[in-house]
């Protein structure tokens, strides 16, 4: 079982600036982390560097007027709001980081490797026209339109389980019945970008392939494991997608800076090799991995080692906590019940899995 790793020193240059939480060093830490771990040593791990991504593929996804917008706001190093900054240092590094995406697939789609871990992607906050959340371009969306217009990709799942709901991805195949979108994520009335609920399952065509599972802030790994099982694997199998892509960096753990879920590094691994797992039995083990997101230094390079780790085959992982995460309020699981139960009969009538 092969497993790439896409990574540029370039995407340091994506650091948004003194006191911002998404700082470039989070890059060369995480890197420096799997060397010493020694995750390089392994056999069936190979690294790639990417080649960056073009106009072009930019605007298989995104509109002609908004990709000038940026390119112009890069040019003229100006914000395109005030937490996303541009500068055409932090335009190379995104073209770079998209390049490693679309590589990702493409390793895996042509079959050179089974797996692949983008370092550094998964932008969900980027829609067509807009950004947002940190985020420029959608790279999710660009993949998965690079791979339609050049593998015959058909069916593709997403599978995002960011701390945030991914907004961006969703408006973007929100009508598209080939892209069954699945976001596991802190529930939208708690945390940016307060949308994300369960009634939101898609339009016209696409209705019933936009899949949120909300969970009430402080879930701790044992309830949300429960949930992603409930409803990603079974989907999964019914789906049938050729390739699996999952979305989400460090930002649900326990002590990140920017939610309020509870996971431990552990239950990256979990979710990882769940994702893995399931890709093994829906499509012949085709799998991306996009861990960018989190926003705790401490915390982010073993969470997304962890990701890497269960994508490659570990079966465990030797980590530790900076200290003891807290229980889970009682109130949560019964929530959750609720919400799966709430979902599910909403979904019934566009899946035999839940009728």
């Amino acid at each position: 079982m092969k497993t790439a790793i896409i990574y540029d020193e370039k995407y340091a240059q994506y650091d948004l600036g003194e006191g911002h939480p998404f700082r470039g060093d989070r890059f060369t830490n995480t890197i420096k982390y799997f060397t010493e771990q020694g995750l390089f040593k392994n056999p069936n791990i190979t690294i790639i560097t990417p080649k960056p991504a073009h106009k072009e593929d930019l605007l298989r996804v995104h509109d002609a007027d908004y990709v000038n917008y940026i390119y112009r706001l890069a040019q003229q190093s100006r914000p395109y709001d005030i937490e996303t900054p541009v500068s055409p240092q932090i335009l190379q590094a995104i073209l770079h980081m998209i390049g490693g995406a679309i590589t990702a697939g493409k390793t895996v789609t042509e079959g050179t490797t089974n797996h692949a871990v983008a370092i550094g992607g998964g932008f969900h906050h980027a829609g067509r026209n807009y950004g947002g959340g940190f985020c420029l371009f959608n790279d999710i969306a660009i993949t998965i339109e690079h791979l339609r217009a050049n593998h015959n990709l058909k069916k593709a799942l997403i599978i995002d389980y960011d701390v945030h709901a991914g907004n961006g991805t969703s408006d973007i195949y929100y009508q598209d019945p080939t892209v069954l979108f699945i976001s596991i994520h802190q529930d939208p009335k708690t945390i940016y970008p307060a949308t994300g609920f369960i009634e939101q399952i898609g339009q016209g065509p696409g209705t019933g392939y936009n899949i949120n599972i909300p969970l009430p802030p402080q879930t701790g790994n044992q309830t949300y494991l429960h949930a992603l099982n409930e409803i990603f694997p079974p989907l999964a199998q019914e789906f049938k997608p050729e390739i699996i892509i999952g979305n989400g960096g460090s930002d649900p753990h326990f002590a990140d800076t920017l939610g309020n879920l509870n996971l431990t590094t552990q239950a990256f691994l979990k979710i990882s090799q769940t994702i893995t797992k399931t890709a093994q039995t829906t499509c012949n083990g085709k799998t991306i991995i996009l861990p960018g997101s989190g926003y705790n230094p401490e915390v982010l390079p073993q969470c997304w080692y962890a990701l890497t780790a269960g994508t490659a085959g570990l079966n465990e992982i030797d980590t530790k906590e900076p200290y003891t995460p807290p229980a889970e309020p009682e109130y949560v699981k019964p929530k959750v019940e609720e919400t799966l139960k709430e979902l599910k009969k909403l979904l019934k009538k566009y899946w035999k899995c839940f009728s």
